[in-house]
């Protein structure tokens, strides 16, 4: 988008002010600069507003904009004028603008450090932060453009606007003359001010990824007609899942009049169904996604799970038609998990939603899985399937082109039914951010991650998003300061879920060992002492030991005050009669349960 020769000629258009931000409902929507292609859109905009709304920024009854006004808020300099619109679908929902002033307040150029600025939200909007976050990006730019202070006139009764100028952190100072507010903000960062765009952030994307994992209806787009098929199979699998909310099965092919199909309502479109849909799962051929993700956005669809593959793991061409297909869903406010996903899962007794490919729900758990590859989600789900541990939710994110492991990480710290949260990455697109958000969640609750991809430099086929290329000894060392455990396959990664999500956490480094096996203590020991652990010396309780002999020592180990926690090793043992007994790992694990009152880990050859 270009400015025109009306603008001025030293300014070329700052395309990098341009953003998506996620809202504070989970929405998306787009901040851009707002160019003389605008003035349709600003007076569409202006007629939408409430007249109280157009009081409080004019400070005057201003039913409409005048064509004096429309050329002013259209035409900028991007230095001394700005204004900045938030779009969905192509419309304006809130503008801001600022205006270089002097000490007198009136028109300036630089070296003048202050600007007058101005906010307007659509009514039907307002609550969802698109304030705040207009805030955030106009004065992001006005630092840029060597602004130092926002001056700012509000009429007392405008309590919301005010409330944004005090909520966001900044340096203020506030006074009441000629019956307005006026405020001044220093835009030099804060502590504060930082912290409440991370909370901010944090919310609207952790509530970004609660509306896709709870969904009130879903509907199945590409339902095959005939038994088999990817839609097909995720219909069964909601059914058989039991979901709470409200199923719709829609395909274009489907004959006129069809009622139902596996039960459920059957449409050609979306807009035969007369009820809201909050979440798309999208499964046909690429080049048909377009227009069913247009159908989605028309009719105020929240969320897409997008299965369809044929995008970035496809070469160029494909990542061409992953980016489009993010601007087009960002453009209606929808959030993508996809493409080329493999589902998603949410366990919850209120949700138990199964919109994936895999074959049985898992049960409910306190773990939270996160999977760019489908491949190694259907291997974690099948080998927590084995050990008849429950998950809390599963995302598949496939080609990973919106929605993130740094999601799900702001998602899992604030979810009450996730205890622990595993990922595995095959890249670390922001690790700057990711070191962050991991290391706030660890402090509440464990992060366990496996790093796929591992060679530096190298980029897993079907990312079009920017992807790290530090060294692997790099990304191991941003996890550990971070608190994340690090593991090097899905089979180790599902022993730590398990282990965290069934043990409280150990109290400190001291640790106990004990087993039937001098070797297998020595080296638990020595892996311990390897780990920054302070292991005791090994309890050797010899071939002989029976289950009680097991039980008496754990008991004994947990009762002593200078172990945190304890290992327990054990091998196969036969006895006279020839039969197993310690080497019954069920018998030896019902044993020591009746002595477990702290962390235990155990461990049968």
């Amino acid at each position: 988008m270009e400015p025109t020769p009306e603008q001025s000629p030293h300014h070329a258009y700052p395309d990098h002010w341009e953003a998506d931000v996620v809202l504070r409902d989970g929405g998306t929507a787009r901040i851009r600069p707002i160019t003389t292609d605008d003035a349709e859109r600003l007076v569409s905009f202006y007629e939408q507003v409430s007249d109280e709304s157009k009081y409080y920024r004019f400070f005057a009854p201003y039913p409409r904009l005048s064509d004096r006004d429309v050329h002013r808020f259209t035409h900028h300099d991007y230095v001394d004028r700005v204004g900045l619109a938030v779009t969905i679908g192509g419309e304006f929902i809130g503008t801001v603008r600022y205006d270089r002033i002097n000490d007198q307040g009136r028109p300036a150029s630089a070296p003048a450090d202050e600007a007058e600025v101005a906010f307007l939200v659509q009514d039907a909007h307002q609550g969802r932060g698109v304030a705040s976050a207009l805030l955030e990006h106009i004065a992001a730019v006005a630092r840029e453009r060597g602004i130092r202070r926002f001056a700012a006139e509000v009429l007392p009764a405008n309590n919301k606007m005010i409330k944004v100028f005090r909520d966001g952190g900044y340096t203020q100072r506030r006074s009441f003359e000629d019956g307005s507010v006026h405020l001044t903000l220093d835009l030099e960062p804060t502590e504060k001010s930082l912290a409440v765009q991370r909370g901010r952030e944090q919310r609207a994307e952790a509530r970004s990824v609660q509306r896709l994992l709870a969904p009130g209806s879903v509907a199945v787009i590409g339902t095959g007609r005939t038994p088999g098929g990817v839609g097909r199979t995720v219909l069964r699998n909601l059914l058989a899942s039991g979901y709470t909310g409200r199923t719709y099965a829609v395909n274009r092919a489907f004959d006129e009049g069809m009622p139902t199909l596996d039960g459920v309502p059957a449409h050609r479109s979306l807009g035969e169904i007369d009820e809201q849909v909050d979440l798309a799962v999208i499964a046909v051929p690429a080049h048909r996604v377009p227009e069913a993700v247009a159908d989605c956005g028309e009719h105020g669809v929240q969320g897409l799970v997008v299965l369809s593959a044929g995008y970035a793991e496809r070469g160029a061409d494909g990542r061409e038609l992953q980016r489009e297909l993010v601007r087009q869903a960002r453009s209606y406010g929808m959030r993508i998990i996809g493409p080329n996903a493999f589902g998603v899962i949410n366990t919850a007794e209120s949700v138990r939603l199964n919109a994936s490919l895999a074959p049985e729900s898992p049960a409910r758990g306190r773990i939270g899985l996160f999977t760019q590859s489908g491949a190694i989600g259907i291997a974690l789900l099948s080998g927590l399937h084995r050990r008849g541990a429950g998950l809390s939710s599963f995302i598949s994110a496939g080609n990973r082109a919106d929605v993130s492991g740094n999601d799900f990480l702001q998602y899992s710290f604030e979810d009450p039914d996730t205890d622990v949260a595993l990922l595995y990455l095959e890249s670390l697109g922001n690790p700057r951010k990711f070191t962050r958000l991991a290391r706030r969640t660890a402090a509440v609750k464990p992060v366990v991650v496996v790093k796929g991809a591992r060679h530096s430099g190298s980029t897993p086929p079907g990312h079009a998003v920017p992807v790290s290329r530090i060294p692997d000894a790099t990304v191991s060392a941003l996890m550990r300061q971070a608190g994340v455990i690090r593991v090097d396959t899905v089979t180790e990664m599902v022993d730590a879920g398990l282990l965290l999500a069934g043990q409280p956490l150990p109290a400190g480094p001291r640790v106990a060992i004990l087993g039937n096996s001098e070797s297998l203590g020595l080296l638990t020991y020595d892996a311990c002492l390897a780990e920054g652990l302070r292991p005791r010396p090994p309890i050797d309780l010899t071939t002989a030991a029976s289950p009680q002999d097991f039980r008496g020592a754990l008991a004994e180990a947990l009762a002593d005050g200078t172990c945190d926690s304890v290992i327990v090793t054990a091998i196969p043992w036969v006895g006279e009669n020839g039969e197993a007994e310690t080497g019954d790992g069920h018998v030896l694990a019902a044993a020591l349960h009746k002595a477990v009152a702290g962390p235990v880990s155990y461990t049968h050859l």
